[in-house]
């Protein structure tokens, strides 16, 4: 049976994110080999952001494939795999063992740093007058900054089933502020309707900010028909006034999405570090003979002039970074300091 015979018993559709698993044949082989066999050939097949990404998947077979033999250990087949999804430089892209002994999720070492250059709770407590959880959703806060009349909100994902509506509920509160800092910094993702919700509270007017294609296809560049997807007023409120946006490395996926929204605004404002450049939408759970599971992406974003942040990320406007001493020695958070230093400087809010 040939590597493409075996793919066909592996891959049961290209699906989202969901509670479905695909399942192997039960008589496909179970070897270092053909475990390695069925990753890259699954990739290959199904990955969507080769062209994008500009990466060149057969030279990665050429180094990688003559490292496996029928001998090497599961230690030694991870890490030659881990090697291999690394070059993608994806966080949607991971593999990790059955029991989550070993797991590598790629390019992903560059954004935990970020992590450890923000505190949620230094906010909280060192900036804002006061703190204000809408529901039980302990992701989602607002308040005022601290002697400025300057509203805040943090939201720290875009969970899924959140519903977006509490943007209008949040801005008949806060509305009246001469500005707001909307910070997502450390958000890594979650769902994609939620952040085009939450930023018509924003929008001034319909803009198209992407669109969205699936992979369906054995080439590379087979994609389905593109979803056009736009920035537009929702909801009973909108905010017009001054916004700035704070993202770091940590802001992936969904949450890129989000900055794309807002940005479609004039009166927006992106200020931080470069975010991460995960634009996609994850495949399913996928599963190896060994029992070993991955994830990839299997969708691609295009600005409408058609090129790609993926790989790139947002560039701020205005660039800043902090330290973790900073954060946690010096409690002090200097990309919010500069925020709020910009409207008073730019917009003479105070």
């Amino acid at each position: 049976m040939t590597t493409k015979s075996y793919c066909t018993l592996f891959v049961i559709g290209l699906l989202f994110v969901s509670c479905e698993e695909a399942f192997l044949g039960s008589d496909v082989a179970n070897n270092p080999e053909q475990n390695f066999e069925l990753l890259w050939d699954d990739l290959d097949q199904h990955y969507s952001l080769f062209t994008v990404r500009n990466l060149n998947w057969d030279s990665i077979y050429q180094v990688y494939r003559p490292q496996v033999t029928a001998q090497t250990t599961n230690k030694e087949l991870f890490r030659i795999m881990a090697d291999m999804i690394e070059y993608l430089d994806d966080s949607h892209t991971w593999i990790r063992t059955t029991d989550w002994s070993l797991y590598h999720s790629s390019g992903y070492t560059e954004n935990a740093k970020a992590h450890g250059e923000f505190s949620e709770l230094l906010v909280r407590d060192f900036y804002l007058e006061y703190a204000t959880y809408p529901d039980s959703n302990q992701a989602l806060y607002y308040g005022k900054i601290m002697d400025k009349d300057i509203g805040y909100i943090y939201l720290a994902d875009m969970k899924r089933g959140a519903n977006g509506a509490v943007i209008d509920a949040i801005l008949e509160n806060i509305g009246h502020y001469q500005a707001i800092i909307f910070d997502i910094r450390n958000n890594g993702g979650g769902s994609t309707t939620l952040p085009q919700r939450i930023a018509g509270a924003f929008a001034d007017e319909r803009r198209l900010v992407f669109t969205h294609q699936t992979r369906n296809g054995p080439g590379h560049d087979d994609f389905e028909e593109a979803a056009q997807l736009y920035a537009e007023p929702l909801g009973s409120q909108n905010y017009s006034k001054p916004v700035i946006v704070l993202a770091n490395r940590a802001t992936i996926s969904a949450s890129e999405q989000f900055v794309l929204y807002m940005r479609a605004s004039p009166n927006v404002t992106l200020l931080g570090d470069t975010t991460a450049g995960d634009f996609g939408y994850r495949s399913n759970y996928r599963f190896l003979p060994n029992g070993w599971i991955y994830a990839y992406s299997i969708g691609r974003v295009l600005l409408p002039d058609g090129s790609s942040l993926d790989g790139v990320g947002h560039i701020p406007d205005i660039y800043a970074r902090n330290t973790p001493e900073g954060v946690y020695h010096e409690y002090k958070d200097g990309v919010l300091e500069t925020a709020i230093e910009h409207l008073s400087q730019e917009y003479g809010i105070e």
